[in-house]
């Protein structure tokens, strides 16, 4: 069977800009979900943004193999002080949000 190999590297580039943007769907959400949480605490998020801090790939609630991410980010809760939480994601679903320190 012959794959035309412009057919293959435009599949190729495809699958890659799908896979780029769903990143950078699940990162917003990521940030938003930072902040709310921050706000809520009566913290301040440092830097505005979270960062990828592990992503594997694992089995969501269904039995469906998935992606699951873990965001870090700062906060400080006197201006002065930094310290880190994280959100983390199976697959585009939020499973939780924790600051350091927090009881």
């Amino acid at each position: 069977m012959y794959v035309d190999p412009t057919l293959f590297w435009l599949l190729a580039l495809a699958a890659i800009a799908w896979f780029w943007h769903a990143n950078l769907q699940v990162r917003e959400r990521a940030t938003l979900a930072a902040r709310t949480t921050c706000q809520a605490d009566g913290v301040q998020v440092l830097a505005q943004t979270v960062a990828l801090q592990r992503m594997r790939p694992c089995r969501d609630a269904m039995g469906r193999l998935v992606l699951c991410r873990i965001y870090q980010f700062d906060y400080s809760r006197d201006g002065v002080s930094r310290q880190s939480g994280f959100v983390h994601f199976t697959g585009a679903r939020l499973e939780g949000v924790g600051l350091e320190g927090k009881e």
